[in-house]
């Protein structure tokens, strides 16, 4: 019998977000396949919403640009009207309709927000293809190695790290999991959030 890859595993990929004291991070890996077939290793899945908030989306690359233009778009129009940016909150309750309104021809993302609060707190919530937010205090994944990266933050993750402590640890918990993936990997890139500015920084991986 031929073996039937899922359409959320098609193109491969790993994003990951995790809180820190007043800082938040979120990385993916940088792959872009066909299924088994490498098609370019620089193809980045964390999305700058504002410089709080990022959106990190895994999934069908397809609809990973869509969905992305889509969500700068919302959040563009989003401030015309209001004039002031969206809370990470806001956001996600809006990207979280946005998917459950197309729940019938869904987008094949699995999204992952991460940003800060107007207090500095950190903010992480993923949500599945058609919406369904999962809040959390800690960290959140989402891609073809979700398993290897629960397990690595499971292991790795302390809460209250610094932004320091914060990079290296989401850097290991990416470069460990995606080494066990076929799917995902050849390197990564990680955005550490603060109040004071996003630090982006590149890793080399296999």
């Amino acid at each position: 019998a031929e073996f039937a890859m899922s359409i959320m595993e098609y193109s491969g990929g790993a994003v990951l977000a995790m809180t820190g004291r007043n800082c938040v991070a979120i990385a993916s890996d940088t792959r872009l396949g066909s299924q088994a077939q490498t098609q370019s290793t620089d193809f980045e899945k964390c999305f700058r919403i504002t410089d709080k908030l990022y959106v990190g989306l895994a999934g069908l690359a397809t609809d990973v640009l869509t969905l992305s233009a889509q969500l700068d778009f919302k959040h563009r129009m989003y401030r015309l009207r209001e004039n002031r940016d969206m809370t990470p909150k806001t956001f996600s309750a809006m990207l979280s309709n946005a998917l459950y309104a197309k729940r019938f021809g869904p987008y094949f993302c699995e999204p992952v927000v991460a940003g800060l609060n107007a207090d500095g707190s950190p903010f992480v919530t993923c949500m599945d293809l058609i919406g369904a937010p999962v809040d959390t205090d800690d960290f959140c994944v989402s891609g073809t190695c979700t398993e290897n990266m629960y397990a690595l933050c499971e292991s790795l993750y302390r809460p209250d790290m610094e932004p320091d402590d914060l990079f290296e640890t989401i850097s290991q918990c990416l470069l460990s999991a995606v080494d066990r993936d076929a799917l995902s990997g050849w390197g990564g890139v990680v955005h550490v959030i603060t109040a004071e500015g996003v630090t982006t920084r590149r890793l080399k991986g296999r």
